[in-house]
């Protein structure tokens, strides 16, 4: 993996503007970022195909186990969700599967989760369009790992049919930079391609009626049978609203399924070890810090890096503020390499256990929100 420096294209802001990435810049410095981008061999970009398949497998297991030994208070799920979770688990209903892995790769090649956003994940756009069309226009000749738009859609033709009346209301919380506005609209594209009937709808307009003709309605006194939401599961069933879910009459189908209250949960990660201690592409994970004084220390409901502190040897190297004060897992801290200065995440999206492209983001030891987002290409 190199880090090549780069000249961003003269009119880079009016070009990505087009593809919809109107939060390309913040706080005077661009989140999108052309002045570089990280160059792969696909030996590496193979490794961290398989790795990410890999981990799929895992969690898997690691969801059989949780939901086997009954760990939820370890997740801060309420006791209500739990069978609501068993059942989906065990069903399988109509889900996308789609997710990104958050991963490090060594000095040596390693690659290594550090964790999986398997709920609302965002920086979609970004991977699935914006580098792709960049790529053409600077690097034609080159190829970049990303068939995450023809996946998505391939996996909401997959589930189409077994959606009600092929109807699927899309509903998130409007935000004012516009990520979950433009992610909730890209999903709704990539549905359209798939023929399905769309309605878009904020979180606060879902309605709920009791009784057995009862369930989730629109403002309009449409049934909601099929909701995508870009909203957090341990969000919603902390609400007195979420309880409905369990009263549900019609039982809505949710996109994501309630099980992913399991795997997109920190909490995961000591449950991964426990299960495949020394696992290669895994880091020690545990409830307590380790007797070595060196890890990061993460919230299990955490976000956007807020609530997270590294430490090695005892002494704090990077720590952020922000809500999140609920239970936290420790996890090992391995020094990745650093370019220019950066620290390089690589987001490698997954569709149905199914390895389709990734997306780089890179900040300080911490990736935080406004961290820079850039493109990718394959060497050779």
């Amino acid at each position: 993996m190199r880090r090549l420096p780069l000249a961003p294209r003269p009119d880079w802001q009016s070009k990505v503007e087009g593809l919809g990435l109107l939060w390309h810049s913040a706080d005077g410095r661009p989140y999108w970022s052309e002045s570089a981008c990280y160059a792969f061999t696909a030996a590496e970009v193979d490794r961290i195909a398989h790795a990410s398949e890999e981990l799929c497998r895992l969690f898997v297991a690691a969801g059989d186990y949780v939901i086997q030994q009954r760990l939820y208070a370890d997740f801060g799920i309420p006791d209500w969700c739990a069978p609501l979770i068993e059942r989906a688990w065990e069903q399988e209903p109509p889900a996308l599967n789609h997710g990104r892995f958050d991963l490090g790769m060594t000095a040596d090649g390693d690659i290594k989760l550090f964790e999986f956003n398997c709920d609302t994940p965002t920086s979609l756009v970004e991977a699935a369009v914006v580098q792709w069309f960049w790529k053409e226009e600077v690097f034609p000749q080159n190829d970049q790992f990303n068939a995450i738009h023809e996946a998505l859609v391939e996996r909401w033709r997959a589930i189409a049919p077994s959606l009600p009346g092929q109807t699927v209301h899309f509903a998130h919380v409007p935000d004012r930079l516009g990520e979950d506005t433009l992610t909730t609209a890209y999903m709704m594209d990539l549905a359209t391609e798939a023929g399905l009937t769309l309605v878009r709808l904020a979180m606060r307009d879902i309605g709920w009626k009791d009784g057995p003709e009862g369930g989730f309605f629109d403002m309009d006194s449409r049934r909601i049978d099929t909701l995508f939401k870009l909203y957090p599961w341990e969000w919603l069933v902390a609400e007195p609203f979420g309880r409905h879910i369990a009263e549900d009459p019609r039982a809505t189908v949710w996109l994501e399924p309630v099980w992913k209250l399991i795997w997109s949960n920190k909490a995961i990660l000591p449950v991964l070890w426990r299960l495949f201690p020394g696992h290669p592409n895994l880091l020690w994970s545990g409830h307590q810090p380790p007797a070595n004084r060196t890890y990061v220390r993460k919230p299990i409901h955490g976000r956007e890096g807020g609530n997270v502190t590294v430490v090695r040897n005892g002494e704090v190297l990077a720590e952020t503020g922000g809500p999140y004060t609920g239970p936290a897992i420790f996890q090992s801290f391995i020094d990745m390499p650093a370019f220019d200065g950066a620290w390089p995440i690589i987001g490698s999206w997954v569709a149905d256990a199914t390895a389709i492209g990734m997306g780089i983001r890179e900040g300080g030891r911490i990736t935080a929100n406004g961290d820079r987002f850039v493109p990718h290409i394959i060497e050779g």
